[in-house]
């Protein structure tokens, strides 16, 4: 995934490059726009097979992020970026891949994943062995264990621990639109301590 995270990265700082050269005129709204349509897209495209990954490897996507909230809110290279995410709403690299997790998991809880992914979650309750369990109720899902490194970040695996660990009353919302919100919310308030 090094490589691939790699090419990425590299593909969203030339992106950058190019903004930078007509950045002067545009103002901080447009800025936005344009990074959301050039950058962000390609940081958050896929970015679920990005799970369980470490740090370290995902640190260029999240150098990507700085460089452009730096661009948008137009701040030196040297300052603290942590204020501009902030004002921006931008969540850092693995709570992006923890809020696609889960918004897949949404849609399989309610009936709107395709097929492919459904069968790759399995609720408790469907299980013979353990649906006399008090977590069975709860709407949790089987997180299946794996002997491998690779086989523990399988969707089958990271989706149900991610969709686990949410508050009942975010996995409880019916609409997509407020569970992205809720969720949203919830996610930046633990990224920046609020």
């Amino acid at each position: 995934m090094r490589q691939h995270i790699a090419k990425v990265a590299s593909t969203c700082f030339f992106y950058l490059r190019k903004l930078r050269k007509i950045g002067k005129v545009l103002d901080q709204d447009s800025r936005n726009r344009l990074v959301c349509a050039f950058i962000l897209t390609r940081i958050d495209y896929c970015n679920a097979v990005f799970a369980g990954l470490p740090d370290s490897t995902l640190a260029p996507l999240q150098r990507v992020l700085h460089a452009a909230a730096r661009f948008v809110d137009n701040i030196r290279p040297r300052d603290h970026v942590t204020e501009s995410l902030m004002s921006l709403q931008w969540l850092p690299v693995q709570e992006r891949i923890t809020y696609e997790l889960c918004s897949l998991m949404h849609g399989i809880v309610h009936g709107h994943a395709p097929e492919y992914l459904t069968d790759r979650a399995v609720p408790v309750a469907d299980l013979a062995e353990r649906c006399h369990l008090r977590l069975a109720p709860d709407g949790l899902f089987d997180t299946p264990r794996s002997r491998t490194a690779f086989g523990s970040r399988a969707f089958s695996t990271t989706g149900p621990q991610a969709w686990n660990q949410l508050p009942t009353d975010i996995c409880n919302t019916a609409t997509y639109t407020t569970f992205k919100h809720n969720f949203k919310t919830f996610l930046f308030n633990i990224a920046y301590g609020l």
